[in-house]
């Protein structure tokens, strides 16, 4: 993300400007507009005007316009976020008040004003201008006729290509047929990896399956290239890395990212502190549970008596169309921060995002424990806590 202008002052008022210049940065934009805010970018208007004869003409202009958020639509596939509301400024094209819808896209500025810009807003625009924290692990979960390849970024999973094929099955005097099969299927993964996987940018590019999958598929790789000359293969041999996982299935990546091993090797990545702590608090609710609650009333009460190790929230919960709700759960993040506690703040699109959701979308990791807590009924969180 490119940041063109930031005019915010120490109450929270003013401005930034930004232009999105990839996936990861309209994920970010999606994440920092909400209803209610305004928005300035450039658009395309139909203008209708009538001659002295009374025949209409119609063209196309473009104009910058400013509007008052009203709905929100983000597609992640075309990675347009369409915004729709009513105009706020004076335009020579729109009147006041008349409805549009703007499209911000990537490499087209946009100007976000807020009535108050919080915490958790002002870092999400920190990170999403700060060039280190791209997308640098790719991962091919893959079994027999089954291949899922994906980028995980520090926001995302993304599924780049999925290879389905059915590979005949392995009988006596027909085994020619299901080699072929085979074949033709780390063929296709290959081709994939080729053309999904960036590695002038990806440092590792984990290869997880059941059994020996992986391993044959490396062995067939490597030779293919050698017999070829692919020298992007040859030369980034060693960002290869073999693990075990369960299926070739995307859900696979969960434990793929808790293995010690990939820990280790992509440890500077958020994508594997968050399936870390995810793990720790799972790990804690089973042998020490007065020490990991879930919900937002346990999580506000432990916040409140400074016991938050380690709050893991989903952003989803910053997108909550209520104002006041949102506010409760920057509150909760700024108290957490405050007492010295850490923050690890979950994106939905990620696999461990999705888990976490299933807990209400908010879990605390505490410093000591609080058998009180469990004793007191947690309402009807998981209701409004979308």
């Amino acid at each position: 993300m490119k940041l063109v202008a930031k005019n915010v002052d120490k109450d929270g008022e003013g401005s930034v400007s930004l232009i999105p210049e990839n996936t990861e940065d309209m994920w970010h934009t999606y994440n920092l507009i909400s209803e209610g805010d305004c928005v300035s970018c450039s658009t395309i208007r139909k203008v209708q005007t009538e001659t002295s004869t009374g025949s209409s003409n119609s063209y196309r202009v473009r104009t910058t316009l400013t509007i008052r958020v009203e709905g929100i639509d983000f597609d992640t596939q075309a990675c347009v976020l369409r915004l729709k509301g009513r105009n706020i400024e004076e335009n020579k094209y729109v009147k006041m008040g008349a409805y549009h819808t703007l499209d911000v896209e990537q490499n087209r500025k946009f100007t976000l004003v807020k009535p108050k810009w919080d915490s958790v807003s002002l870092e999400r625009v920190d990170t999403a201008c700060d060039p280190t924290q791209n997308a640098d692990v790719a991962a091919v979960i893959m079994q027999e006729g089954v291949a899922h390849i994906c980028l995980i970024t520090s926001n995302m999973t993304i599924v780049r290509a999925k290879i389905d094929q059915v590979i005949p099955r392995k009988r006596k005097g027909h085994i020619s047929q299901y080699e072929k099969g085979l074949i033709r299927f780390y063929e296709n993964v290959m081709q994939g990896i080729l053309r999904h996987v960036n590695f002038e940018i990806v440092k590792c590019i984990i290869m997880a399956s059941p059994g020996f999958v992986k391993d044959q598929f490396m062995e067939y790789m490597i030779q293919q290239a050698i017999k070829l000359d692919i020298k992007l293969i040859l030369e980034n041999k060693s960002k290869f890395m073999l693990v075990h996982a369960s299926t070739g299935f995307k859900h696979s990546l969960k434990e793929v990212l808790a293995d010690p091993a990939v820990v280790s090797r992509v440890s500077d990545t958020k994508a594997a502190s968050e399936v870390r702590a995810l793990e720790t608090f799972y790990a804690i609710l089973q042998t020490d549970p007065e020490r990991a609650f879930y919900g937002k009333r346990h999580c506000e009460k432990a916040n409140e008596a400074q016991a938050i190790e380690t709050l893991l929230i989903s952003d989803k919960l910053f997108r909550a169309q209520d104002v006041a709700q949102r506010k409760e759960y920057v509150n909760l993040v700024e108290g957490v921060r405050e007492s010295g506690g850490d923050v690890k703040i979950f994106s939905s699109m990620h696999i461990s995002g999705e888990q976490l959701e299933q807990l209400t979308g908010v879990a605390a990791i505490l410093r000591f424990p609080m058998p009180e807590l469990e004793d007191e009924s947690d309402g009807n969180d998981s209701e409004g806590d979308e």
